[in-house]
């Protein structure tokens, strides 16, 4: 059992719903659903029941809440206890990453933090916007690069890049659809978007979805949850000529030669990542890697 399942059963306990415990997390709820199934399949017990009231705890299920709060409750007296330690910064900085994190973003925030803390090393963790902030409420990383800023305090936050999307599309369909300031977004009604999962980042593919549904764009039926977007799979799709996938400028991964990018007319689809980390942190390396974020990205 791992500390963020613990953490989501205790949650809908608590809170007597999935809902609920999903706003509480920061989640999306097939996510958390998704979850709490795993950790029945692992302990081979029904540890939850629906009623018409929300969400109760099996007899299964009240005897793990005690045992999963003083789990909880111990692993946070092990890290208040260690902060005198790790405070000014050593070992690892466990960052998370999503794709397409723009070429050369981190590499100044890592030059500085070897200079200044060359006992730190960083683990770099490639995860959905979703798994990045339950990591981080789990104190799995320490700082987080997500599509959207979470709510709330517990978390501190800092804007790190702005990119204009435009779109991948076959080199055929764009000599139909592209003028002399790139493609309308509305001219694409007709192809299939090659999207994301929405449990992957609830916030951004709400936004997402609702500029291309505004410009009377199908998009159908949502992507598999825990389908991971690879270029290879959207290069893939759009070579065929019946879809098109979205992508900053200078896309990092080379196009096949049957696919170009092209910008989108007013740039109606603009990408933000926020630098995420917990407010309480004393950290002295992250506070120079954080520092060093700030002037890069505002310099």
């Amino acid at each position: 059992m791992e500390l963020r399942e613990l953490r989501a059963f205790v949650a809908v306990v608590e809170e007597g719903g999935l809902s609920a415990a999903a706003r509480r997390l920061h989640v999306s709820q097939p996510a958390l659903s998704q979850t709490v199934g795993g950790l029945e399949r692992q302990l081979g017990v029904k540890l939850l029941v629906r009623g018409s009231t929300g969400v109760r705890a099996t007899e299964a299920g009240t005897a793990l809440l005690g045992e999963a709060r003083a789990v909880l409750a111990r692993y946070e007296q092990a890290v208040r206890s260690m902060g005198r330690y790790t405070g000014p910064g050593g070992g690892a900085l466990r960052v998370g990453v999503p794709l397409e994190l723009p070429a050369g973003l981190l590499d100044p925030a890592v030059a500085e933090l070897a200079a200044a803390h060359p006992d730190t090393r960083v683990q770099a963790r490639h995860l959905s916007t979703a798994e990045q902030l339950a990591a981080l409420q789990a104190g799995e990383l320490d700082v987080g690069f997500l599509r959207e800023r979470p709510p709330g305090r517990e978390f501190d936050a800092l804007p790190v890049v702005r990119e204009r999307l435009g779109v991948l599309v076959a080199v055929e369909r764009a000599a139909e659809l592209a003028g002399p300031d790139g493609i309308r977004l509305d001219a694409l009604a007709g192809l299939e978007w090659v999207g994301f999962p929405r449990s992957g980042s609830p916030a951004w593919y709400d936004e997402l979805t609702a500029v291309l549904r505004g410009h009377g764009l199908d998009l159908g039926p949502e992507p598999p949850q825990g389908q991971t977007l690879i270029a290879d799979v959207k290069l893939a799709a759009v070579a065929s000529g019946r879809a098109f996938a979205l992508a900053p400028p200078g896309w990092q991964q080379p196009l096949p030669e049957h696919v170009t990018w092209s910008p989108l007319v007013g740039h109606p689809l603009v990408r933000r990542t926020w630098a995420v980390w917990p407010a309480d942190s004393h950290r002295r390396d992250l506070g120079v890697f954080v520092a060093a974020l700030d002037r890069s990205a505002n310099g």
